[in-house]
């Protein structure tokens, strides 16, 4: 559909998730009613041998009692520190931008990391920002669609960016390009600023911390990410005309502790609003706070060579991407800086569940590193 002047008018979506609608909009095309979900072994052959991540979708681990015990206990211990970290990234994004902004948090894992910072500015300042939900893929890009949306619903307004943490900043690269493609493509001058809650490869300009510390909502799956699936991008499911897709998972109603997580850190907001503003101004006043080094690449590089990888994309640095890993991927190993590290409990619970070797491996500048096995047909 196209308006009078020949622009593209993309319509809006139907809502999904379990986050509230003030929270979230999801710019997803509803998939729930198509089987995507593949063995773990199956999927990892197909992506190694060509397929693409975003045409099928792992099935998702359903965690043990004692995993979701330890979830909770993480989610206690580390609740201040993560609204700390929301806390900072929010004031810092007002003080460098105001509040004529809109909110586009990267599906999935920033989806909860954006409704955080939401609340927080609206907790701090009363203004309740506009929040989409998009898909962004490595090696297929942004969604083109959602972006029209935006700009459709919000234009002339600025578009934050946010991501729960960075790995190895693949897809702050591909963000990058996307909002280059889309100046190209639309004539839209997007800014590729990013946000993240921890920035441990030094590849985000605005962040609440550069520690690789753990996020508890990168421990589950759907479960903490308002029972959304991983995003998926497929020509014979999505049309020119629709958003990227995704599974909506309505029957894990009773496991879904998205809620739960954000509530609980929203808790700590009063305790935490004075220091975090004061930090912030402290960030956005050094102009080497925002320097972008990409250290965390050059840290894999050393990884990749000293354990003799054949694709970089096998490394997968960080807790968060280390969880990710054994969520949902075909392990080889998971290297720890230490293995009494405590913000490592949930890493080698799975790791031990899925009879996942683990290996100290001192002097990294991520906390963990997990390392995909290379399938028959590729080397190691």
């Amino acid at each position: 559909m196209s308006n009078s002047t020949g622009q593209k008018i993309i319509a809006a979506p139907a809502p999904m998730g379990s986050y509230k609608q003030d929270d979230v909009v999801f710019l997803l095309k509803d998939l729930s009613h198509v089987q995507l979900e593949g063995k773990t072994e199956d999927r990892e052959a197909s992506i190694q041998s060509g397929g693409h991540y975003s045409e099928s979708l792992p099935i998702e681990y359903q965690p043990t009692e004692a995993y979701i015990r330890l979830f909770h206990d993480t989610m206690q211990d580390s609740a201040l520190k993560i609204a700390e970290a929301v806390g900072i990234v929010s004031e810092w994004i007002v003080k460098k931008h105001g509040f004529d902004i809109v909110l586009a948090s990267l599906a999935r894992a920033g989806t909860p990391i954006g409704i955080l910072i939401k609340r927080y500015i609206k907790h701090a300042y009363g203004v309740n920002l506009p929040h989409y939900s998009i898909s962004i893929i490595r090696g297929k890009g942004i969604d083109e669609n959602a972006m029209l949306y935006i700009n459709q619903n919000h234009e002339g307004k600025r578009i934050q960016f946010v991501d729960g943490w960075t790995g190895k900043g693949a897809i702050r690269k591909v963000l990058i390009e996307a909002c280059e493609d889309m100046k190209q493509k639309y004539g839209l001058d997007i800014n590729d600023e990013l946000a993240v809650l921890a920035d441990p490869a030094y590849c985000a300009s605005m962040y609440g911390t550069r520690e690789d510390f753990l996020i508890p909502s990168a421990c589950l799956n759907s479960t903490i990410s308002g029972l959304i699936s991983r995003t998926v991008l497929r020509s014979d499911l999505i049309g020119p005309d629709d958003f990227h897709g995704a599974k909506f998972y309505s029957e894990w109603s009773d496991a879904d502790l998205s809620n739960l997580f954000i509530d609980t850190i929203c808790s700590y907001y009063d305790g935490v609003q004075s220091s975090s503003e004061a930090e912030a101004e402290q960030l956005n006043s050094d102009p080497n706070a925002s320097l972008v080094t990409w250290r965390g690449m050059q840290a894999i590089q050393q990884i990749q060579e000293e354990f003799s990888i054949s694709d970089v994309n096998f490394i997968k640095p960080g807790v968060g991407e280390t969880t990710r890993v054994l969520l949902r991927r075909v392990p080889w190993k998971i290297l720890v800086d230490r293995l009494d590290n405590p913000l490592l409990k949930h890493v080698l619970l799975l790791a031990r569940d899925r009879g996942v070797p683990v290996e100290e491996y001192p002097n990294m500048s991520y906390s963990c590193c997990g390392i995909i096995k290379a399938m028959k047909g590729e080397s190691e």
